[in-house]
C-alpha cells in the first residue's frame, strides 16, 4: 500500500508541474494538424512516421528557449524582439502571423462543427461555428486566468483520444519499427509538399508566442514576478534558497515543455500509423479535413475509433482557438507596447481583448463567405513557412545573449539544435515555394 500511496502523490506531483508547455503542445495538434497527419499516413502509408521522432527535440529545444526567455526575462516573445531588434521585422512577423492564425482559426471552427456533425448528423454546421467561436471568447475574456488554465489544461487529455483509437488498428508494428528509425527520402514535388506541411503544422509560430507570454503568466500567477530573476514575491529568501527556487523553476519549466511536446509528437505518430494501417493500405489516399478522415476509418476501425476520432476533433479545436487568438493578441500587443495578458481585467487591457475579438470574428466569418478550409489551411501553411525560421532565428539569438539572458543563455546543445531547427524550417519554406511554383 505504501508504494500505491506513493505513486498516486508522485503523479499528483508531476501534474502539478505540468502547464503552459503541456496545454502548448497539446495546441499544435488542432484540427489542421490533425488533417495533415491523416493525409500523410493516407498518402504515404508508414514513409514520413520518422517525423514524429526527428520533430520531438527540434520542437522541444525551441519551446524550452520561448519557456527560458519568458521565465527570465518576464516579457514575452514580441517585447524581447520589439526590444532587441528593429521594429520593421518584428510588424511584419506579427502581421503575417495574425493572418496565418485567423485562417487557421477560421478552418479550425469549420472542423469543430463538422466533428459534431458525425456525431450529431442534423446538428446546424453555421450555428455550431457561431457558438463555438462566441463560447469560447466569452470563456477568455470573463473567466479568471487560473481557471481558464486549469480548463485548457484538463482538456490537454482529449488527445489520448487518437492514441486509443490507434490501438483499435490492426497495425503491423514491425513495419512501424523499420520507418520510425529509417527515414524515406525522395526529390518529389509531393514529398516535398507533405514534409514541409508536416514540419510547419508541427513547428508553428504561434506557439512560440503563446508559450513564452504563458509562463510569464503563470509566474505572476504562482509566485506574483512574472520573472525567476525577481525571485518569490513576498518571500524572504536567503541566497542559497533563492536560487534553489530557480533551479526549481527552470527544472518543473523544463518538465512541462517535454512533457507537452513528447505528447504532440506522440498523437502525430498514432494518427499517421492509424491511417497508413487502415486508409493507405485500402487505396483510400486522399484527405481533405479531418472529418473525412474520420469517416474514412469507421469502416475499417469500427464505430468506437470513429467516435473518438470525432471527439478529438472537437476537443482540440476547443483547446487550440484559444492558444491561436491568444498567439496574436500577444504579439500585437506586445509590438505595440499595449497592456496585455489574460490575467487582466477586460477594462485593464482593451486593446489585447479586442485583438482576440476580431481574430475570433473574423475566424466565424470565414465559414460563411465560401472560404475553402483547404485552401485557408494552405495559406497559413505559406505564411507560418515564411515567418517560422525568422521567428526561430530571433529566439535563438535572444536566448544565447548574455546580456539578456545572463547564466540561463543557451548551452552549446541547445544552440545547436536550435540552429538546426532554424536550417531546417528555412529549407522546409524554401521546398514549399518551390513545390507551389515548379
Amino acid at each position: 500500500m505504501g508504494y500505491i500511496k506513493k505513486a498516486e502523490e508522485d503523479v499528483e506531483e508531476y501534474w502539478h508541474k505540468l502547464g503552459p508547455g503541456l496545454t502548448t503542445g497539446a495546441a499544435d495538434d488542432d484540427p489542421s494538424g490533425i488533417t495533415t497527419y491523416s493525409q500523410t499516413g493516407a498518402q504515404f502509408g508508414f514513409k514520413f512516421i520518422w517525423l514524429a521522432l526527428l520533430t520531438f527535440p527540434l520542437m522541444a529545444v525551441v519551446q524550452e528557449m520561448c519557456a527560458r526567455i519568458g521565465l527570465v526575462t518576464g516579457q514575452g516573445l514580441a517585447a524581447n524582439i520589439r526590444q532587441h531588434y528593429p521594429k520593421k521585422a518584428l510588424y511584419f512577423c506579427t502581421f503575417l502571423l495574425v493572418a496565418a492564425n485567423v485562417f487557421n482559426i477560421g478552418a479550425d471552427f469549420g472542423a469543430m462543427a463538422k466533428g459534431v456533425q458525425l456525431l450529431a448528423p442534423t446538428a446546424s454546421f453555421g450555428w455550431l461555428v457561431v457558438i463555438f467561436g462566441i463560447g469560447g471568447l466569452l470563456l477568455q475574456i470573463f473567466m479568471s486566468y487560473a481557471k481558464y488554465a486549469r480548463y485548457l489544461k484538463y482538456l490537454a487529455l482529449v488527445l489520448f483520444s487518437y492514441v486509443a483509437s490507434a490501438l483499435f488498428v490492426n497495425i503491423d508494428w514491425s513495419e512501424v519499427l523499420q520507418h520510425l528509425v529509417v527515414p524515406a527520402f525522395s526529390f518529389s514535388k509531393e514529398y516535398f509538399l507533405i514534409l514541409c506541411a508536416v514540419l510547419g503544422t508541427t513547428i508553428s509560430p504561434y506557439l512560440f508566442f503563446w508559450q513564452t507570454s504563458q509562463e510569464v503568466e503563470e509566474d505572476i500567477m504562482h509566485n506574483g514576478t512574472g520573472s525567476i530573476l525577481a525571485g518569490a514575491a513576498g518571500q524572504a529568501l536567503s541566497t542559497e534558497e533563492e536560487q534553489a527556487d530557480k533551479k526549481k523553476r527552470i527544472k518543473d519549466m523544463r518538465i512541462d515543455v517535454w512533457s507537452g511536446m513528447f505528447i504532440s509528437n506522440a498523437v502525430m505518430f498514432f494518427i499517421i500509423a492509424a491511417c497508413a494501417a487502415t486508409l493507405f493500405s485500402q487505396g483510400i489516399t486522399n484527405i481533405a479535413t479531418a472529418a473525412d478522415a474520420a469517416m474514412a476509418l469507421r469502416p475499417f476501425a469500427g464505430d468506437f475509433s470513429y467516435a473518438l476520432f470525432a471527439i478529438g476533433i472537437i476537443g482540440t479545436g476547443l483547446l487550440a482557438v484559444p492558444v491561436l487568438a491568444g498567439s496574436s493578441a500577444y504579439a500585437v500587443s506586445e509590438s505595440m507596447g499595449w497592456k496585455f495578458g489574460l490575467y487582466r481585467k477586460l477594462k485593464e487591457a482593451y486593446a489585447f481583448y479586442g485583438v482576440l475579438v476580431v481574430s475570433v470574428i473574423v475566424g466565424i466569418g470565414l465559414n460563411f463567405i465560401g472560404l475553402d478550409p483547404i485552401q485557408a489551411l494552405i495559406y497559413s501553411a505559406v505564411a507560418n513557412g515564411i515567418i517560422s525560421p525568422v521567428i526561430i532565428l530571433f529566439i535563438v539569438q535572444i536566448s544565447g545573449r548574455q546580456d539578456v539572458m545572463g547564466r540561463y543563455k543557451n548551452g552549446k546543445a541547445a544552440a545547436a539544435i536550435g540552429w538546426l531547427t532554424f536550417v531546417l524550417m528555412a529549407a522546409a519554406a524554401i521546398g514549399a515555394v518551390y513545390a507551389m511554383v515548379v
